[in-house]
């Protein structure tokens, strides 16, 4: 839609809704993501009759689901909140997978519904009764950090103060506000106080005691063979690179669980995928922003239908615990993953406790003299073992460069070849995250991430919402698409073209909901049952979804499906061509399994 032409000089609010409306201008909100309800009409109106469509900018989709996960998407590339509207009971309850997304992947979403009237002798027969409850955000309570729903126009603003400041402090996370209808169509009869935002700061970020300082540091000095996990540190650029410094000046090893980009994926430190090496011998694990530690440090092992964690680490090796995760502990769903075992706990942002540690250790001027020979060997161990994982993908796409269907090696390697020269983000991923190995990121937010919710639908609206945010930026937004998670969301195609956001979306369509497939091979293997029997009621096919034909329909440019190896690298050209273009290109791609 596009946005209004005429001059706003800071009109009166006349109505409830417009109130909402000059707080997403305060605020500075870009865009709003919806699907039109009439709870939230008075609303609707706000944003394009009194705020001209413009701060917030109306973005349409087809589904709440996808309305929700565009902001989610956008709140990590731009690493503050998007807003989006649902409708009543029914939008929120097609919302809330989406919701939950963002809540276990603590990013800051702001969801506004609409409800009522509460005041039962204003509503219209039945379907004013069934839209309505008591109150609306119990539904979602158990997985946002707050919700509201004003009773009258001057609590509106104390209201989305409060909900901002939540959702933008650490450990950040979505919330949730609902406006009665007559509060949003209320004619106003004066002035409605605004109170100046200058004076509702968010407060300051956490930083670790002294008594953590100077541990870390004593049990850093003293590692033999010190090690670093981390899963969320890359929110924020200052702890990227606290964790580059950090890494550097000891030469320890990194981990990256993916949560965020945290550490340069083509660093001589960076050993991802090598933790069975590794961690047998380590002395010291610094664990930044790692919610499930459990992951981190085992090996998962499935005997006889059985899930069986291994430990990677030896019993004495000491942990030191740094992040906020702790903060958002609720009772409902167990987002929390297992308790951690740590020999030092702290919470604390770890884009400020990095730059800090790494200032107090390089004071450590002796104590690094000392150990200056250590950390070298170190550094050139290391460096190897890097080396060695890198040779090893480079033999493995080799390998497979000519299998059909075509190599998840080779589709990988092709994208990197393709993107080589470019200024890229990838917005997504597969659930293994083995892409990042051969589509090296070394800058910040360079890849998003996968997400923490495990809620099928997240890929393409997420992806919509991060390249929304790159809009004009010139960077080069790029969905790596599984065709299972595709199929929840994707009439969001439709959003992609008629607002002209510029993605290349790489479908990797292996025909199956490929994760089940192995659970039910290791069920039939337990109880001595068919193998073969594994695809049934997991298999994409009879008939196979032809990907390049639906987004063609949507008005989307696209290719395929691509079965020959030979013919990908030009199907990425000329889908890079497009989104250079400023519009949507999908590449369907027949892959492997894995």
């Amino acid at each position: 839609m596009a946005k209004s032409s005429r001059v706003m000089e800071k009109p009166t609010p006349q109505y409830g809704s417009d109130v909402v409306v000059d707080l997403l201008k305060a605020f500075e909100i870009e865009y709003i993501s919806i699907n039109p309800g009439a709870t939230f009409r008075g609303l609707h109106d706000s944003l394009v009759n009194y705020g001209g469509n413009h701060m917030p900018e109306i973005i349409l989709c087809p589904h709440e689901e996808i309305a929700v996960a565009v902001a989610q998407g956008y709140a990590r590339a731009r690493g503050k909140p998007m807003v989006s509207a649902v409708h009543n009971i029914v939008g929120l309850q097609h919302a809330s997978m989406a919701i939950y997304n963002a809540w276990c992947d603590r990013l800051p979403v702001i969801v506004l519904g609409g409800t009522g009237p509460m005041d039962t002798a204003h509503r219209r027969p039945w379907i004013d009764w069934v839209h309505t409850a008591l109150v609306q955000g119990n539904m979602v309570r158990d997985f946002v950090k707050w919700d509201d729903q004003p009773a009258s126009v001057e609590a509106v603003a104390d209201s989305f103060i409060r909900a901002y400041r939540l959702a933008t402090t650490d450990p950040m996370g979505p919330v949730y506000i609902c406006y009665d209808s007559d509060v949003q169509e209320k004619k106003l009869d004066g002035e409605i106080p605004f109170p100046p935002l200058d004076r509702y700061p968010a407060p300051l970020s956490l930083q670790a005691p002294e008594e953590g300082f100077s541990k870390t540091i004593r049990w850093l000095l003293e590692a033999k063979a010190p090690v670093i996990m981390a899963d969320w540190v890359g929110r924020k650029e200052a702890g990227f690179q606290g964790l580059i410094e950090l890494a550097e000046l000891l030469a320890i090893p990194v981990f990256d669980q993916y949560g965020r980009l945290n550490f340069p994926c083509s660093h001589p430190l960076n050993l991802t995928g090598m933790q069975e090496r590794v961690l047998g011998e380590t002395d010291l694990v610094l664990v930044l922003d790692v919610p499930d530690m459990e992951g981190a440090a085992t090996k998962r092992a499935q005997e006889m239908g059985r899930r069986t964690p291994i430990p990677l680490l030896s019993p004495g090796t000491k942990i030191i615990n740094v992040g906020l995760d702790d903060l958002l502990v609720r009772a409902w769903s167990t987002d929390f993953n297992k308790l951690r075992e740590a020999d030092l706990s702290m919470l604390a942002d770890t884009s400020v406790f990095l730059p800090e540690l790494v200032r107090r250790l390089k004071d450590e001027k002796n104590e690094l003299k000392k150990r200056e020979s250590q950390i070298e060997d170190r550094r050139t161990r290391w460096s190897k073992l890097h080396a060695e994982r890198e040779e090893g993908l480079v033999k493995q796409a080799r390998a497979k460069w000519d299998e059909k269907p075509i190599a998840t090696a080779r589709l990988y390697s092709e994208m990197a070849e393709a993107l080589k020269n470019e200024d890229w983000v990838l917005t997504n991923g597969t659930s293994s995250g083995r892409e990042n190995f051969y589509i090296r990121a070394n800058k910040f937010n360079q890849i998003l991430g996968k997400y923490k919710g495990g809620g099928l639908g997240y890929g393409l609206p997420a992806s919509l919402g991060a390249a929304l945010a790159h809009k004009g930026s010139g960077k080069i937004c790029v969905d790596l698409q599984p065709d299972g998670d595709f199929l929840f969301t994707a009439s969001g195609l439709w959003t992609a073209a008629h607002h002209k956001i510029p993605l290349l979306i790489v479908v990797c369509s292996n025909h199956s909901y490929y994760n089940d497939e192995e659970h039910q091979e290791r069920m039939a293997q337990a109880r001595g049952r068919p193998v073969e029997n594994k695809t049934i009621g997991i298999r994409i096919e009879d008939p196979i979804v032809d990907f390049a034909t639906l987004a063609r329909s949507y008005g989307i440019w696209s290719t395929g499906p691509v079965t020959e190896p030979k013919d990908l690298g030009k199907a990425l050209r000329d889908g890079l061509k497009i989104v250079k273009e400023g519009r949507a290109a999908l590449i369907d791609v027949e892959c492997q399994m894995r």
